[in-house]
C-alpha cells in the first residue's frame, strides 16, 4: 500500500466514529422533552387538507395516549368537530388527523417525558378554519 492509501484509511478511521457520534448527539437533541416541544411536534406534523376556494375549513379534536417509548397506547378518538361540516369534510378530515399521528409517532420522548405522559389522555386541537378578509 502506497503512502497516499495509508493515509486515506488513517483519515478516514479517525473521520467515520466522529459522524456516527454527531449522528448520534443529533438523534438524542432531537428527544421531546416537554408537553410544549411534544404539542409543537404534532402541530409540525399537521397537514391541512386542500380545501376548495370557498370551504370555510373546520376544527377537529383528537383524544389520544402515548405509551411510554412514543407509540400510541389504544385508538386515538375524534372528540369535537365543527357542526356545520358535512359527512365528507368530516372524514377528510379524520384521515388527515390519522396521518398526522402516523407521521409523527413513534414520538422521540426523553425517559422523563415518556413516563411523565404514559397513559394519560392527551387532546390535541387542528384548527383549518379560513377567515374572510374585511
Amino acid at each position: 500500500m502506497t503512502r497516499r492509501g495509508t493515509i486515506v484509511l488513517l483519515a478516514a478511521a479517525l473521520v467515520l466514529p466522529l459522524v456516527a457520534f454527531v449522528r448520534l448527539a443529533d438523534a438524542e437533541e432531537a428527544k421531546v422533552d416537554t408537553l410544549q416541544q411534544m404539542f409543537a411536534r404534532l402541530g409540525s406534523c399537521w397537514k391541512s387538507p386542500v380545501l376548495p376556494p370557498n370551504d370555510p375549513g373546520m376544527q377537529i379534536t383528537v383524544s389520544f395516549s402515548f405509551k411510554r417509548n412514543g407509540e400510541i397506547l389504544g385508538k386515538p378518538r375524534i372528540t369535537y368537530e365543527s357542526e356545520y361540516a358535512s359527512d365528507d369534510e368530516r372524514l377528510i378530515y379524520r384521515t388527515a388527523v390519522a396521518e398526522t399521528l402516523q407521521r409523527c409517532t413513534p414520538m422521540p420522548l426523553t425517559d422523563g417525558l415518556g413516563n411523565a405522559v404514559a397513559g394519560r389522555p392527551l387532546r390535541i386541537r387542528f384548527d383549518a378554519r379560513r377567515t374572510k378578509s374585511t
